[in-house]
Order: structure tokens, then C-alpha cells, then sequence
């Protein structure tokens, strides 16, 4: 490893808050059990937020942002990693409570990091990042009423949000796993786009932002939402028998207006969705299924690639809602 290396760094010196890109020391890393040489991070809104003015995120300053990141391992302390692995890290609150992805070099720990699964390369784990792996949760998670409950099998899935990070790639996950998928949008004007993902059908938004019924006709054998607010209230009304909502967003509110009738008439499963804290095991099967459920020449064609200088003017977009595109840092660019 060269001594030293570029980074994105905040800091925070009683109220003013700084974002520069710095040349440091490789000393800079101090804790951690694998070094490695990052070859691509990605832009997220929880990023964003943090590259705003730390998003009440950050506890200790400097800190290098990023809370995901692809590359290769250049140093190991411990026998599960070598030099010369390619890896993935994404969750464990990287890039708030420990240096991140926004930098040539990261040292993590053990429990944060896993093995690249055959069939995708760093580029595309970071074209899914933090948004694409949710959104192959999600899937599961919809999933579950055919292997864990036993029930028929998922047909209708409706997925909110459906041109945002997590729903567009949970639209395509559903789409793979033999769901006809009903794309819910604001952004009418990507249906082309949406029906390439594999969207069978598209409903606007502004159907599922009326006042909820307690009980609304049942179309819906399990739910991807990325948003929340009376779009998720919507959607839970609407769920069949024993549907599963896997829900990950609040883009349109935190509060939920809802009542416990679709829950004890229907038995409607409401299932969170938290990337950031999931176990090591799960996360290594999530990984290791994307290549199965994502195109990613279908991907690329929304992916904009930038470099850390770039990011710092690009970011207050994501923040405004006006990123038409997936964004991937190329930290060596």
C-alpha cells in the first residue's frame, strides 16, 4: 500500500461542518483487521444526509463517509481473509461509527466483511449497494409466505417507489423469482423503463395516497414498500391472506394509518426490513443470490459514475429527489 491515499473526510469544529476530499496518511486507519484497496463505493440517501452535515449520524469527527464499498483485500490480521480477496461491505454502520467507503483504502473489521460471490464483479455489488441488497431482501422476505409459512404461492406483488434505488432492483428481484410485479410510480414517464426491469403492470402513485379503508379488496399476495405513509397503509389494506409487506422506507412519512383488521381478519404478515444490522450468514446469501435475480446490462443503463470530487457537488441532488440515476464513486478516478 502506498503511505498515502485520497479520502473524503468531515469534520466538525464547534458549528461549522466541513466535507473536503484530503490527501492522508495511511496511519489515518487505526482500527480494523483487514485493509483493503476499495475499487468502487456508491451514493445512498443515508450518505447524503451525512455528507449534508453529518445527519445527527456521525460521533466522532474527522470521519471518512461512505457506508458501502467493494475492493481487495491488501492486508489481513485474521485467517478468514487474504491478501488478494476480493470483498463486500455494506451495513454495520460503516461510514458513521467507523471510517467508510468514500476512500482508496479502508481497515474494517472481520465481522463487517464478506467474500464477493462468483458471478459479479465490484462494479456491480456497487451498482446494488445498500438500496440493491434491501431490495433482494425484500424479495425474500415476500417470498417467505411459500417457504416459511407454507402458503400458496406468491403471484401479485405490488412494489412502491418503483424507480428509487430499492425499487427498481426489488421490481426486477420479483420479476426473476416468477411474481408478476405492479410497479407503483410518481415518475409515469419511466413505464418503458420499469417494464424493462419486469414490471408486468404500473399504477400512479396518487391511487395509493388516499385515506385507507380499514379492509380493501384483497389483490395483493405480497408487498415491496420503500415508502411508507398512507401508500403503506394502502397496500397492507389491500393484501391478501397471509401476504407478507416487507417494508424498508419512509420517504412519504413515518406515521403508519392503519388498524389491527388486516392483521387478525387476514393475517397479514408486516415485515421490516433492516439492512444495516443483519447477521453475517444472511448477508452472505443475499449476496450470493444476485446474480441469479439482477441484469445488470439492464442496470447500467441508469448508472452514473463519478469521482469523490464529483460527489461532493452531485450529492444535494439525492437529497432534492433529483437524481435520475443509480450513482457509483469510482474512488480512484
Amino acid at each position: 500500500m502506498s503511505e498515502k491515499f485520497k479520502a473524503i473526510v468531515l469534520n466538525q469544529s464547534g458549528d461549522k461542518f466541513s466535507r473536503e476530499v484530503k490527501t492522508l496518511d495511511k496511519s489515518f486507519l487505526k482500527e480494523g483487521d483487514v485493509l483493503v484497496k476499495i475499487d468502487y463505493s456508491d451514493l445512498n440517501f443515508k450518505d447524503a444526509m451525512i455528507l449534508k452535515n453529518g445527519g445527527k449520524l456521525i460521533k466522532e469527527y474527522p470521519r471518512i463517509p461512505g457506508v458501502d464499498f467493494a475492493g481487495t483485500v491488501e492486508e489481513s490480521n485474521v485467517e478468514e481473509f487474504k491478501k488478494g480477496d476480493q470483498i463486500i461491505v455494506n451495513g454495520s454502520r460503516v461510514g458513521e461509527l467507523h471510517h467508510g467507503g468514500y476512500s482508496q483504502y479502508a481497515k474494517v473489521k472481520k465481522e463487517f466483511v464478506i467474500k464477493k460471490p462468483e458471478g459479479i464483479n465490484t462494479r456491480q455489488a456497487m451498482m446494488l449497494g445498500t438500496a440493491g441488497f434491501t431490495a433482494v431482501l425484500c424479495a425474500f422476505a415476500v417470498k417467505a409466505r411459500e417457504e416459511l409459512l407454507l402458503g400458496e404461492k406468491v403471484n401479485e406483488v405490488l412494489v412502491t417507489g418503483a424507480t428509487g434505488g430499492v425499487g427498481s432492483v426489488a421490481v426486477m428481484a420479483l420479476s426473476k423469482l416468477g411474481c408478476n410485479v405492479t410497479a407503483v410510480t410518481g415518475k409515469i414517464e419511466q413505464s418503458k423503463f420499469l417494464k424493462e426491469l419486469g414490471a408486468k403492470n404500473i399504477i400512479e402513485r396518487k391511487e395509493l395516497e388516499s385515506e385507507p379503508k380499514l379492509l380493501g379488496k384483497g389483490t395483493w399476495d405480497g408487498v415491496v414498500d420503500t415508502v411508507g405513509g398512507n401508500i403503506l397503509s394502502n397496500a397492507i389494506s389491500q393484501t391478501k391472506h397471509s401476504g407478507i409487506v416487507a417494508a424498508c422506507g419512509n420517504a412519504s412519512g413515518n406515521k403508519l394509518n392503519t388498524s389491527v383488521i388486516p392483521f387478525i381478519l387476514r393475517g397479514v404478515k408486516l415485515w421490516g426490513v433492516d439492512s444495516v444490522a443483519i447477521g453475517k450468514k444472511r448477508k452472505e446469501f443475499i449476496w450470493k443470490e444476485t446474480p441469479k435475480l439482477i441484469d445488470f446490462a439492464i442496470l447500467e443503463k441508469s448508472i452514473k459514475v463519478v469521482s469523490l470530487n464529483e460527489l461532493l457537488n452531485i450529492f444535494p441532488s439525492m437529497l432534492e429527489g433529483k437524481l435520475p440515476n443509480k450513482i457509483l464513486v469510482d474512488v480512484n478516478k
